[in-house]
Order: structure tokens, then C-alpha cells, then sequence
């Protein structure tokens, strides 16, 4: 089997990503990239990517530089992958970070592998006729607990409002996040505060401070103990994603546990969140760290060093079912990210959307990524 064509296609929503005002939902993602990998088999893969998606486009489709062998570092990811087994993930994860490492390593060429990798990890489990969490190597869970992920209101009752209609939905966790948080900071302990109550002492409650908003290492240690009273289960992205001594200082002055990682790329970058950073919980997103290759080597070194891995799935039902799979490879597994938004692009991209049920996403169990790309949505919203 080879890989015949390598496309990425760009996406436009009808709406602007917006914050909300009150307990009504954001519209989700306003541009999404979708990548899709086709083999002379026929089989084809799918994945999502949360970025700009015209600059990833522009990775895949730039020309090869050289017909050299041993000469690919500023090569098109498409000259780089059509002739090749898709088969061989490793290799070719490999062969696509050298190939673009001129103007790759982060960034977009990197989410644009990660989005690739992906596809490939479907094109390998429908090959095999098998779910991808197998191919990772095993199933330690039929379900996760998923969290409702969504952006802070701006008011207290807006924030009990929302924290209500998450409860009718069956969800047993909520994350709020980024919006109004890091503005005002009195008004942050009450917009958590009012979470916590509306929530009560039985649910999860997580905050997304949103490391946009600059802080000093101490400014952030003053943040999480403001809100520590309100039990939330972690506090994310306090800094800014390279500031890994700063985490580190978080991490040892407070005792809730501090989250960081959907920015992060590579196995090399979540070596240095363990080790340097000393966050607890590591969130990959498997569309910008590396994919699912990578992935698979975060779980192993969080493993080893005692950390969780809760993965970053904000963007679609794609990334969701990428991140189900590596989240039931993993021996320890507390919960997987459910982004709320009602937008085309985060729940009509697949056929038989995501659902909740009692407050758990079932682990997808046909092969590949176990959903269904729903060809029509993909063109209906097409801008390129």
C-alpha cells in the first residue's frame, strides 16, 4: 500500500468565534484545517487541525527542494509522504520532522505532521481492521469521564446559569475558561466562586486562566491560592507556554494542581514540562504535539515520572475520538476534554456526532479513529 496524495483542506465557519454573554454557548472554531491522506488501497484517513490552517496548507503543498537523497529539510510535506507506506508511522513522523526542519520543528508544520500522523494512525487501524487505541498498544477503558470545556461569563449569575445547563447535560465536570478571567481579579474569585456553588461540592470544577494574559511567577501563585478555597480539580496555563522556571515555581508553592501543555510540541517539549516545568498534568493536544506517535511517547514519560495526561481536544468530535483512543491506552486515565460549542466545525464534522452519556464518552471501537468524516459538511464549508 502507498500513499497517493496528502490534501488539507481549509475551512470557514459562518460565524466569528465569539465569548459569550450569558449561559448561551461560543460558536467554536471560526477556520479548521482538515487532512486527508489517500492511498492506492483506497483506505483514507482524517484528522483536524486547530491553527492557521493556510499557512499549514502552504506546508503541505509547497515543492520539493532537492531530488538529492538525504537532502530533504525544507521539502513540502506531500513530496515528502506520496510513494510511501503509510504503514510505517514511525518512519514517516520521522521523515516529515526532517523534511521541513528549515522552516518546521513548531508552530504549523508541526501541527500540520501532528494532523498527518493522525490520518495515518486511521489509515493503520482500518488496515488492520482495528481501533487505534489497540494499535497503541491496548484498551484499559470502554469509557472516559469527559469535562465540559467552555469560556468564562462575565458575571457571576451568567456563571451559574452556564454551570446549571452543563449539569442538564449530564456532565459531572465543568472547565471554564479564558473570556473575562485575568482582568479584574476580585471578579475572578467570585466568577469561580459562583462555579463552585452552582456545581457543588460532588462535581469537578477546572480553571483555564489563559497564559495570554501576562503574569509573573508570583502573580500566578496569587491567582491559584485566591481560588484554592473552591477545590477546582487543576488550574491551567497560569504562564506563558515557554516560562518552564516559572511553572516550576507554581508547581512547588501551591498544592492544586497546575496544568499546561496544549501550546507544547514534541516529545523533547513535554521532557522539559516534567523535568524543568514540574507541571502535574500535561495536556498534548495530538493536532499541534505531534500526533498520536508522539502522544504515545508523552504517555509513557508521564508514566514514568508520576503525571497525568489529560489531552487538549477543543477543536472537533475528530480530535475528541483521536484523544478517546490515547486516553484509553493510558493506565491511568482521570477524564478527556469535551469542547461545548455547538458551531458546524465542532460537531458536524463527523457523521454520528460525540454523545454524552451519564457524563462519559465511549472509547470509538470501529477501526482507525471508529468515526466517520461527514464528506458534505467538509464541502459545504470549504474556502479552499
Amino acid at each position: 500500500m502507498k500513499i497517493t496524495d496528502v490534501e488539507l483542506m481549509v475551512l470557514k465557519s459562518d460565524g466569528l468565534y465569539n465569548n459569550p454573554e450569558g449561559a448561551e454557548e461560543p460558536l467554536g472554531p471560526t477556520y479548521m484545517g482538515i487532512v486527508k491522506v489517500t492511498t492506492d488501497s483506497g483506505l483514507v484517513g482524517y484528522s483536524d487541525m486547530e491553527t492557521a490552517a493556510p499557512v499549514a496548507k502552504a506546508c503541505v503543498d509547497t515543492p520539493k527542494w532537492s531530488n538529492d537523497e538525504g537532502m530533504e529539510f525544507m521539502d513540502g510535506l506531500r513530496s515528502l509522504l506520496v510513494g510511501q507506506n503509510p504503514l510505517e508511522v514511525e518512519r514517516l513522523w520521522y521523515r516529515m520532522y526532517r523534511g521541513t526542519i528549515y522552516f518546521g520543528r513548531r508552530g504549523a508544520a508541526l501541527q500540520a505532521i501532528s494532523a498527518i500522523d493522525i490520518a495515518l494512525w486511521d489509515i493503520c487501524g482500518k488496515a488492520y481492521g482495528q481501533p487505534i487505541h489497540v494499535l497503541l498498544g491496548g484498551k484499559w477503558r470502554d469509557k472516559v469521564r469527559a469535562y465540559g470545556s467552555t469560556l468564562f461569563r462575565p458575571t457571576p449569575e451568567a456563571m451559574r446559569e452556564a454551570a446549571q445547563v452543563y449539569l442538564d447535560q449530564g456532565f459531572t465536570a465543568v472547565k471554564f475558561g479564558w473570556g473575562v478571567f485575568g482582568k479584574d481579579r476580585r471578579l475572578d474569585v467570585k466568577l469561580v466562586e459562583a462555579a463552585r456553588k452552582a456545581l457543588g461540592p460532588e462535581n469537578d470544577l477546572m480553571v483555564d486562566t489563559g497564559w495570554f494574559v501576562e503574569r509573573t511567577a508570583k502573580e500566578a501563585i496569587q491567582v491559584v491560592k485566591s481560588i484554592e478555597q473552591f477545590e477546582p480539580y487543576f488550574v491551567e496555563e497560569l504562564l506563558h507556554p515557554e516560562d518552564y522556571d516559572g511553572y516550576r515555581q507554581v508547581s512547588e508553592a501551591t498544592t492544586t494542581r497546575i496544568a499546561c501543555g496544549e501550546q507544547e510540541a514534541t516529545d523533547w517539549g513535554f521532557q522539559l514540562l516534567i523535568e524543568r516545568g514540574g507541571v502535574d498534568v500535561l495536556q498534548p493536544d495530538l493536532s499541534r504535539c505531534g500526533g498520536l506517535t508522539v502522544g504515545r511517547k508523552i504517555v509513557h514519560m508521564a508514566e514514568r515520572a508520576n503525571r497525568l495526561v489529560i489531552p487538549h481536544s477543543w477543536s472537533s468530535d475528530l480530535l475528541t475520538a483521536a484523544s478517546l483512543h490515547l486516553t484509553a491506552f493510558q493506565r491511568r486515565a482521570e477524564f478527556v476534554e469535551f469542547n461545548t460549542s455547538q458551531g458546524p466545525l465542532s460537531r458536524q464534522l463527523i457523521k454520528d456526532p460525540l454523545r454524552l452519556q451519564d457524563g462519559f464518552l465511549k472509547v470509538p471501537e470501529g477501526p482507525g479513529l471508529g468515526v466517520e468524516v461527514n464528506d458534505a459538511v467538509i464541502e459545504q464549508y470549504r474556502v479552499a
